[in-house]
Parts: structure tokens; sequence; C-alpha cells
């Protein structure tokens, strides 16, 4: 079993990313856990969306 880890400041971007990532993906995928962590610095609000795949290959 393998791990990808993905993690971006847009949600359109992790969309891409994992897109790209499984376009051209030859394997078996276990499981895709998601999740979205958000902070506040100053008065501005930081978003981080991240996803972990679960894969055999």
């Amino acid at each position: 079993m393998k791990v990808k880890l993905f993690d971006e400041t847009h949600e359109k971007d992790l969309e891409k990313a994992i897109n790209d990532f499984l376009e051209d993906f030859d394997g078996d995928i276990i499981d895709i856990k998601y999740q979205v962590g958000i902070s506040i610095f100053a008065e501005e609000q930081l978003y981080c969306f991240s996803a972990m795949i679960l894969y055999k290959k």
C-alpha cells in the first residue's frame, strides 16, 4: 500500500492536482481522505485544502 498527499490553498487547485494524479494512475484506489483547515492571521483567513489517497500499485 502507498500514500499520496496533496496540500493546496485553493479547492480548485486541489481538484486539479488530484485529477492530474489520477489521469495516468494505474492501480487500485483504497480510500481518499479530504480535510480543510482554517486559521486566522491578523484579519485574514487562511485555508488549507488537503487530501490523502491510499492506493495499491
